[in-house]
């Protein structure tokens, strides 16, 4: 019932901003998100016995989410990542430390940087991203509760099953095409299916993407932020995955006017 409560108060919010906010402020709440969502990501790396990027790294971020020429400051967050990882008391874990620092500042400020360019070319295709994984959630958790019977990746994450990965894909794709059908006609129906299919895979490669990060750190949820869903890193880490994906189609493969 909690985790129900949390999402029917965070859903609303997260359509307006995308559908309905204006730029500044979908760019203050992906930040405020990332920054959260970035602190979590530094515990698991400190309990995974890595030195934490820190506010440093919270900085490189912001950089990377609302800076112009974003090639440019990627560089620019390598050699700050590998300047952090000086700090390091013991220098045998100083690439580690570096390597962390970068991976988080990409992994979470570059999806979302994804993100925002992705409601510059139709706000829809961004409420597509997302609906894969939200609508996938769902279908997953109903599919393999009733369904499943083979582990997906038992060692990352046993509760996981095919069955519930599979209802996932049926279900986000489901849901993503019929949306598309109303709210984003112009496009193409092979890029909806593309888009929908690769997006969810991917969606669900980053949950357990995540899973394998806590796992090794020895932790069941990144935060308790969010009651009955964990850390806000818990809530995104799927569509910290789709989202870019979808947005490198619509980008270099799709019709969108």
């Amino acid at each position: 019932m909690i985790r129900i409560l949390t999402a029917l108060a965070l859903i609303p919010a997260f359509v307006w901003l995308v559908l309905f906010a204006p730029e500044w402020a979908l760019r203050a709440a992906v930040a405020l998100v990332g920054l959260m969502a970035f602190r979590e990501y530094d515990q698991i790396a400190e309990a995974n016995g890595i030195a934490r990027a820190g506010f440093l790294g919270m900085l490189a971020g912001l950089a990377l989410l609302l800076a112009p020429h974003p090639e440019i400051v990627v560089v620019l967050i390598a050699v700050a990542a590998m300047l952090a990882a000086l700090r390091v008391a013991d220098l045998a874990g100083a690439m580690a430390a570096g390597s962390a620092f970068t991976l988080g500042v990409i992994y979470i400020f570059g999806s979302f940087r994804c993100a925002i360019a992705l409601r510059g070319i139709d706000r829809n295709w961004l409420m597509f991203a997302l609906l894969l994984s939200w609508a996938g959630d769902t279908a997953a958790m109903y599919a393999g509760k009733a369904f499943g019977k083979h582990a997906l990746a038992r060692r990352v994450s046993p509760a996981k099953t095919w069955e519930g990965a599979i209802g996932s894909v049926i279900g986000g794709v489901a849901a993503g095409w019929i949306y598309a059908h109303y709210l984003i006609p112009q496009a193409a129906l092979w890029l909806v299916l593309a888009a929908g299919v690769a997006g969810n895979v991917v969606g669900q490669l980053g949950d357990l993407c995540e899973s394998a990060m806590k796992r090794g750190a020895g932790v069941k949820d990144s935060g308790s932020s969010l009651p009955g869903h964990g850390g806000w890193l818990d809530r995104i880490d799927s569509s910290l995955f789709s989202i870019p994906v979808v947005y490198a189609l619509v980008l270099f493969v799709g019709e969108t006017k």
